[in-house]
């Protein structure tokens, strides 16, 4: 099986390239700098390193891209600094994954699945997720003076709304953790449909690992990714 990594350099992302290595797939990744890349990975005869950014990309170099892939998973963020959450490009993750999205479609090239990192802070409506006043305030406050979460918002309802759930050419899973931990081992976890707290107002703890344990797993169990298949589910590390 094929993957395409996009995001392999941040801190999600290097996790989820190390479990995709353990697991001894073919993978290709999209990195704007192959400097940060580290010696063994550089030299892993299984891994292609692209020196870019989807964004960038004409469409035939896409295509190539989408035809040698199976899977796509996008860790894809936006840097913790002020040109990272005020710079261009504003809809990163989004445009992205936009961008794949309906080049697949139009093209019909082949189908695929994508595994988007999402936020445990972005309601899914499709399950009815109820949130109490002040979580809906605070958030009008951070979709308003915070670009990425609106980005984070903007990918995931494009899968829900404009791919939908019975796309023959697009499967796809959008996972939700809550606040972000590191931790050096995988852990046990629990996974929803829905938060069963605010992330806003009492956020739980999921760990990077974690998250690309559970990646990896939908990649391999079909049964998993059948149950998740065209939703969103929340993740949480069990204390």
């Amino acid at each position: 099986m094929n993957i395409l990594l996009l995001g392999a350099t941040g801190a999600t992302g290097k996790l989820v390239l190390k479990e995709l290595i353990n697991n001894e797939y073919n993978i290709s990744i999209v990195v704007r700098n192959k400097e940060k890349i580290e010696a063994n990975i550089l030299n892993n005869k299984n891994i292609e390193i692209i020196e870019s950014n989807i964004l960038d990309m004409s469409e035939n170099e896409l295509k190539n891209l989408i035809k040698n892939s199976d899977v796509f998973i996008s860790c894809l963020g936006h840097n913790i600094s002020f040109k990272g959450i005020f710079g261009e490009p504003k809809k990163l993750v989004s445009d992205s994954l936009k961008k794949i999205c309906k080049l697949v479609e139009r093209e019909n090239i082949k189908p695929i699945k994508f595994i988007l990192m999402n936020t445990s802070g972005n309601i899914n409506h499709d399950e009815n997720e109820k949130v109490s006043f002040f979580h809906k305030v605070l958030l009008f406050i951070i979709r308003t003076l915070v670009p990425p979460h609106l980005d984070n918002e903007m990918a995931a309802n494009y899968l829900r709304l404009d791919i939908g759930q019975k796309n023959d050419l697009i499967q796809w899973v959008v996972v939700r953790p809550d606040s972000l931990i590191n931790e050096d081992k995988v852990s046990k976890y629990s996974l929803y449909s829905s938060p069963t707290r605010s992330a806003l107002l009492d956020a739980g703890q999921t760990s990077r690992i974690n998250i690309a344990n559970f990646m990896c797993e939908l990649i391999k169990n079909n049964s998993l990714w059948n149950t998740w298949k065209g939703k969103m589910p929340v993740i949480y590390n069990i204390n």
